[in-house]
């Protein structure tokens, strides 16, 4: 039994389904965004205590309300939470927190979707994946064979040099997160390693506006450097973008081969070195997801059906605050389009607009 319909069901409140919640809103549609945060925001609140944006403030703008802070800074994860709040309020979006969907599937009786929320059953013409990439971490299946002693954080599981033990810190994985990790533990005074192939990292010149343009509008799934830099995500991290080579040499951060096994309990790189780490942070990304096959967002072969929020579901800056507008602008219009020719055809159920903030 269906307890509520809607014409759109936006699942996650973050900045993908915020940025698409703005739009259905500016057109004035029946839709619900679900959350299972108890903040909207709480996904940012959750991470690392140092974390920060990586683009700047000028560039980390959800669609018709820019980033608060001046525009040369790169925000703190709070900052983006609280900016993230005050946006859903400001435009009124209609975000129900404290929801967890437990599945999507068809609607037997004609069309559309069913969604599971605990005992609740919502239905909708059209869903929209907003949720981002899962965090679920990757560990290296020879973790459990080191020492006892050392102590084994994840990603997710860190929150700033506090928890580390007395001594060195190793941090496995050179990606962005890494190296901050790592810059982190070096200036709380741990000698730090930063075990990993070195991503790279992009020319100090590409800063700012010339930055933005690459990954905004030249590194897209329809071309050429963009089809190579989506692949090099998705076998390793991004090139350095905040956290560089030279801030982790003043730190005293020091680059050690990858890390490839354990012997006599220690972490073993490729150089056969054995280190002695007091504390390991497993910074080697999470489990792939697989997205299914996709035209910017549109899910192919189930109509009614988007993703949203990850990156390259059209550009690069696809999965950051201040690009995923430009998606979301397009699934919404897709979505309007669909109900245009659906009416023409005398196939959409009639719904109550939704009224748009001025």
């Amino acid at each position: 039994m269906r307890d509520e319909h809607y014409e759109t069901i936006v699942i996650g409140g973050g900045q993908a389904g915020l940025a698409v919640g703005y739009h259905l809103a500016r057109q004035q549609r029946d839709f619900l965004i679900l959350d299972a945060g108890a903040r909207i925001g709480d996904s940012w609140r959750g991470r690392w205590d140092s974390l920060r944006l990586v683009t700047r403030a000028r560039y980390a703008g959800l669609p018709g309300m820019r980033f608060p802070a001046p525009a040369r800074s790169h925000p703190t994860k709070d900052d983006t939470a609280d900016y993230l709040e005050a946006y859903a309020r400001r435009f009124r979006l209609p975000v129900r927190l404290n929801t967890t969907v437990d599945d999507v599937r068809n609607d037997p009786s004609g069309g559309g979707y069913l969604v599971q929320v605990g005992a609740s059953q919502l239905s909708a013409d059209f869903v929209v994946h907003a949720t981002g990439p899962l965090c679920v971490p990757r560990v290296p299946e020879f973790a459990p064979e080191l020492r006892a002693d050392i102590l084994q954080l994840t990603t997710t599981e860190y929150r700033n040099p506090s928890q580390f033990r007395d001594g060195p810190v190793l941090v496995v994985g050179a990606g962005n997160t890494g190296a901050e990790i790592a810059h982190d533990a070096a200036l709380a005074g741990h000698p730090t390693w930063l075990s990993g192939r070195h991503p790279g990292e992009l020319p100090a010149w590409v800063r700012g506006r010339l930055y933005w343009r690459l990954v905004h509008n030249v590194l897209t799934t329809g071309t050429g450097p963009g089809r190579k830099m989506k692949a090099k995500l998705e076998t390793g991290g991004a090139p350095l973008l905040r956290i560089r080579s030279k801030e982790l040499a003043a730190a005293g951060v020091e680059r050690v081969e990858r890390t490839v096994g354990v012997r006599d309990g220690l972490p073993l790189t490729g150089d056969q070195r054995a280190l002695e780490p007091a504390t390991v942070i497993w910074a080697t990304g999470f489990v792939p997801e697989q997205l299914p096959p996709h035209r910017r967002g549109v899910v192919m072969g189930l109509p009614g059906r988007y993703v949203l929020g990850h990156p390259f579901i059209h550009t690069l800056s696809s999965g950051f605050i201040g690009g995923v507008g430009r998606d979301a602008e397009y699934i919404a219009a897709h979505i309007a389009t669909t109900l245009a020719a659906k009416r023409r055809r005398g196939l959409a159920r009639a719904s109550e607009p939704v009224p748009v903030a001025v």
